[in-house]
């Protein structure tokens, strides 16, 4: 089930991650670029990115130094597929068809989530990062319905 509470685009604020021990980290950087898509047909696509992500130094895209492609991918995610929405939960779960990091393809991605006006805060359960188990937290601001 899709909902009017998610459609349309957003533009992100915010991200920080949290460890179990309280301790808050921010994996894009203090200032992120993103965009989340949510259309009423039920498909959906996120990009996140680092701003700061140092450019490469030859123009072509395919060759990038191994030093160089690896911050580049660290410093990046995005996804896309279908979504569905569990309004009594506060859920959305994103059925993952294409994604930057290989083993998210075919699986599903659970956030909560918390809507009030046009700001939007998802939570993603525990995930495997940098080899620890953290909380992502993300602010959105809608920019288009």
């Amino acid at each position: 089930m899709q909902s009017a509470k998610l459609v349309g685009t957003w533009k992100l604020v915010s991200l920080e991650s949290r460890s179990s021990s309280g301790k808050v980290t921010y994996p894009y950087g203090r200032d992120p670029f993103g965009m989340l898509m949510f259309d009423s047909g039920g498909n959906m696509s996120v990009l996140l990115m680092r701003r700061d992500r140092p450019k490469f130094t030859s123009s072509d895209m395919m060759k990038g130094t191994a030093e160089e492609v690896k911050t580049a991918f660290e410093g990046f995610a995005a996804y896309c597929g279908k979504y569905e929405v569990d309004e009594k939960k506060g859920t959305f779960t994103s059925h993952v068809e294409g994604s930057w990091f290989p083993n998210w393809v075919g699986t599903d991605q659970l956030r909560l989530f918390k809507r009030s006006g046009d700001q939007l805060q998802a939570t993603t359960p525990l995930i495997q990062v940098g080899g620890e188990q953290l909380t992502l937290r993300f602010i959105w601001k809608r920019v288009s319905k």
